[in-house]
């Protein structure tokens, strides 16, 4: 079909990029809740759905034929997690109107009064694909409120609260008819703000850019489980619980190291993480330690990632309270006025000793580093060149974080 001489499925596919441009444009100036979306959003899955969109009514109107069902999934799926967002369903039915209608401008744009045939065909076109969008974006977003909601309020919501609180398994079984697995796999996420909760921290921009990295976390840990999780989530982190027959890998494809990986690509920001297999009833302790664990990474400075208590049984047990704990941390009390000696000790035993790596890091000379070292040895008596006295300096430093 063609107007004024030019086809229109040809035309509105070379103005793809631009018309994008101006219908996002236009959602912004319009649509206040759109306004508030993190950049990342804007930018990334509403663009890529005013593409998408053009680009399907370039199809329809050239087939002369409505859409099919396979080229309404990503509208389907992008409802689906505006919905998780919390993006008003009202609010994303007039961004399709918006769309079609500058679609349909473009399209009937310098049309003759002999094109009239042509335009009412392709207005005909486009009604029957505006119904079959507003059919599909309404089932889809209602469709993932109500699994939201069910699982607010439901089965699966007590019976992660019954794991949390230790509630006896037979009578939680006997009270709701839910079985709980046999085993499940603990973990406590800390998640850091995204760049877009930071750039609006008092608008609602920043809260949608929180239930985004909290959608895709989840998105992570439910591919990995092949099943929707257990999940207490907020935009901190919280509680994660995976049914699991026998205690998942840790390292490898299909690990859990890898999960967290992935979930970390997902949601563009760092998570430290913390994981325990453990029976029903054991789910408790497992995740107060967990939750320990998490909190001792955060204040050691060591790098986000997934940790065992195997990782850290120093650390943790230099933070149980204890008299041996304030002694070990007074000995290196005489450092606390030389930063650059206690900075560089730290160096020194993160790098494995070596004193040209720890030069390196601290911007000084290799001698320096001996000529400190020394110094450390003079004030505390204690130099890690000495076996003996290395240990204690590592339960020291461990001491001085923990108290």
């Amino acid at each position: 079909m063609s107007i004024a001489g030019r086809p229109v499925a040809a035309q509105l596919r070379a103005r793809v990029p631009a018309l994008t441009g101006r219908v996002v444009a236009r959602l912004l100036a319009d649509l206040p809740v759109y306004a508030d979306l993190p950049h990342e959003e804007i930018s990334g899955d509403i663009a890529d759905i005013v593409q998408h969109n053009l680009r399907l009514f370039a199809d329809v109107v050239e087939h002369r034929r409505p859409a099919t069902d396979a080229e309404l999934a990503q509208q389907r799926d992008s409802a689906a997690q505006r919905a998780e967002e919390g993006v008003p369903l009202d609010a994303i039915l007039t961004a399709y109107q918006v769309g079609t209608a500058m679609c349909w401008q473009e399209a009937a744009k310098g049309a003759l009064p002999g094109d009239l045939a042509t335009v009412l065909e392709i207005m005909d076109r486009i009604m029957v694909l505006q119904q079959q969008l507003t059919s599909a974006v309404s089932s889809a977003y209602l469709e993932a409120r109500q699994i939201l909601d069910s699982q607010d309020h439901g089965g699966r919501h007590a019976l992660m609260a019954a794991l949390l609180t230790g509630e006896p398994l037979d009578r939680f079984t006997h009270r709701t008819g839910l079985r709980p697995a046999a085993r499940y796999l603990t973990m406590t996420l800390a998640l850091a703000p995204h760049p877009d909760e930071l750039n609006q921290p008092l608008g609602p921009g920043a809260g949608v850019a929180a239930r985004r990295k909290i959608r895709r976390v989840r998105t992570a840990l439910d591919h990995f489980a092949g099943t929707p999780v257990l999940t207490a989530l907020d935009a901190s982190g919280g509680t994660v619980l995976l049914p699991a027959a026998e205690p998942p890998p840790w390292l490898g494809p299909g690990g859990l190291c890898a999960l967290i990986e992935e979930a970390t690509r997902a949601a563009g920001v760092p998570i430290t993480a913390a994981a325990e297999t453990a029976e029903p009833e054991a789910v408790p302790a497992a995740v107060a330690r967990n939750a320990e664990i998490v909190d001792l990474i955060a204040r050691t400075g060591r790098p986000p990632g997934l940790y065992r208590l195997a990782d850290v049984l120093l650390e943790y047990q230099l933070s149980r309270p204890s008299e041996a704990l304030q002694g070990l941390a007074q000995l290196l009390r005489p450092l606390e006025a030389k930063p650059e000696l206690l900075r560089t000790l730290e160096t020194y035993l993160e790098l494995g000793l070596d004193r040209r790596a720890t030069a390196a890091a601290l911007h000084i000379h290799p001698n320096t580093v001996d000529y400190r070292i020394r110094r450390i040895d003079r004030l505390t008596g204690l130099s890690p060149a000495r076996p003996a006295d290395l240990q204690h300096i590592s339960a020291a430093l461990v001491a001085r974080r923990s108290v």
